[in-house]
């Protein structure tokens, strides 16, 4: 797309001490701080955070923002593709199939046009919206697994594995304990083993509050109980766990005895990282683009000039520069996968 080069005198996007500002539109997207007028890309904590005046979002990623921050929060929210004039500029979002209702925020002057990807994936998944490409001049991408050696298997033979090691624990009656994190890679654990399986899967109870909010936009899953609905001395030998990593090492775990433990995350692409943090398997699965697709997303983007932020920002930057494009980093305190 053609550049107006006279806009580029100032950034429509620059950090700030809370976060990614844009001073022609007056408001922040993803901050880190509270502040007047927030943009929301999507509902984990490293991007929705309490105590601004006021939020804007996706309308898809509206019930889970609200369940975040407090139906005292005063969030709008518009649908994918409309645009919203804010100050000298115009916003909209549209999709980053990250999670449900995840979005890339548009931001536009004068002909000029900046995308903050938020957090996103170009791998198929049916619990949320697919990923959109946005034509832009600047482009802001996360980089949280912005290295060669993240490169993601399909996920329906993840999810195969999945139920394989399951199978496997239920022959040798005990309880397969699967970490993840409560909101979407749990949610798309549940939709893609629903493919393969119609048994039920018991959830920590931070989890099944976001499974409702899956439920309610009508995305199919396996049927989930909390173990807490569960009575005392419930034997969970040959079921399936879904919990957040926060419950591993808690006396929450005790009730499963010897069970057999799993991670879902794109970091078990790394080998020795399942051995480190003592899991007995690891599935490679992320929510987060892997390295060729986010080299991809750049190029179908058509920007002239890539900013790049959370996890490996400076090694794609500077692999950027190496093809000739103009790329930079964004410094932010959070690091993509990790910090949900």
């Amino acid at each position: 797309m053609s550049e107006p080069r006279s806009a580029r005198a100032a950034p429509l996007l620059r950090v700030d001490d809370r976060g990614l500002f844009c001073p022609a539109g007056g408001f922040h997207v993803d901050p880190w701080k509270p502040v007047e007028r927030a943009v929301i890309s999507h509902g984990h904590g490293d991007h929705a955070r309490w105590g601004s005046q006021a939020y804007l979002s996706a309308a898809p990623g509206m019930p889970i923002l609200r369940r975040r921050l407090g139906e005292g929060a005063a969030v709008e929210a518009v649908p994918f593709g409309e645009r919203v004039r804010i100050g000298e500029v115009s916003v909209s979002f549209h999709p980053a199939g990250h999670i449900l209702g995840s979005a890339q925020v548009r931001v536009e002057r004068g002909g000029e046009v900046w995308v903050f990807s938020g957090d996103y994936k170009r791998q198929p998944d049916a619990t949320c919206e697919s990923f959109e490409v946005v034509p832009c001049h600047t482009f802001i991408t996360e980089a949280t697994f912005a290295l060669p050696i993240y490169r993601w298997d399909d996920t329906r033979q993840v999810a195969r594995e999945i139920l394989a090691w399951w199978d496997a624990n239920r022959e040798a009656d005990r309880a397969s304990v699967l970490f993840c994190y409560s909101l979407g890679k749990a949610q798309r654990i549940l939709g893609e083993l629903a493919r393969l399986t119609d048994r039920q899967v018991f959830v920590h109870g931070a989890v099944e509050p976001l499974n409702e909010c899956y439920r309610a936009a009508g995305i199919e899953m396996l049927p989930t109980r909390t173990v807490s609905e569960t009575g005392r001395g419930q034997s969970f030998a040959g079921e399936l766990v879904l919990a957040p990593p926060s419950a591993g090492g808690s006396t929450w775990m005790r009730r499963f005895g010897a069970a057999g433990t799993g991670f879902a995350s794109g970091w078990m692409r790394v080998r020795g990282t399942r051995r480190r943090r003592g899991f007995d398997r690891g599935f490679t699965l992320s929510d987060h683009a892997d390295w060729p697709d986010l080299l991809r997303t750049v190029e179908e983007t058509g920007a002239e000039r890539v900013l790049t932020t959370h996890g490996y920002a400076e090694p794609l930057a500077r692999f950027l520069r190496e093809r000739g494009l103009s790329a930079g980093t964004l410094a932010t305190p959070f690091e993509g996968e990790e910090a949900e």
